[in-house]
């Protein structure tokens, strides 16, 4: 049991189970899930009550504060006992293509010419953390919603915003992708 935990989960199980949260949170405890209305509650928990936008009951929402805390742990705990013993496979054409733009340290899931504090201080990964998390976190909450929120529990309520911000989002991915990136990666 121990060594299928420790191996990546194919998607017919992982699937289903990121599916699952949603009825279970739902008959459970009617809850909705989401993850970027924790913004939202922790602004109105920490800043003055004066301000409109989070004049608001957050204390009915503190569950999904402690739904936030259980992922960033069970992130630390999978990264420090549950290690990936098969390298990660990048296609061939990607690191050619990303050589291109002198990102060649691909040795894990993040390179280091992207993500790193050296890079943080440069234009490009100015462009890419900073205002690139500004404009997630941003829209997000423009949209109503994340991914999450919205892929995940807003269409299997079958609602039709939620059916609009996921397909903004992937129209946005695949633009971000092919055409924003490669103008950023090139400076």
């Amino acid at each position: 049991m121990i060594e299928f935990i420790k191996q990546p989960w194919p998607w017919y199980i992982a699937g289903p189970l990121v599916g699952l949260t949603v009825p279970a949170l739902l008959i459970l405890g009617n809850k909705n899930f989401g993850i970027s209305a924790n913004l939202r509650h922790a602004c109105a928990a920490c800043l003055p009550a004066n301000i409109p936008f989070f004049k608001y009951d957050w204390k009915k929402e503190i569950w999904n504060m402690f739904f936030i805390v259980g992922i960033l742990i069970g992130g630390v705990i999978a990264f420090q006992f549950l290690e990936n013993p098969n390298p990660i496979i990048i296609n061939e054409n990607l690191k050619a293509e990303l050589a291109q733009y002198g990102i060649t340290a691909i040795d894990g899931m993040l390179p280091s010419e992207i993500f790193s504090w050296q890079n943080l201080f440069s234009l490009k990964g100015f462009l890419l953390m900073v205002v690139g998390g500004f404009m997630i976190g941003f829209g997000s909450r423009y949209a109503g919603g994340c991914t999450s929120g919205h892929a995940i529990s807003g269409l299997s309520n079958l609602q039709l915003p939620s059916l609009i911000a996921t397909c903004c989002f992937f129209i946005g991915g695949l633009i971000m992708a092919n055409y924003i990136l490669p103008l950023i990666l090139s400076l």
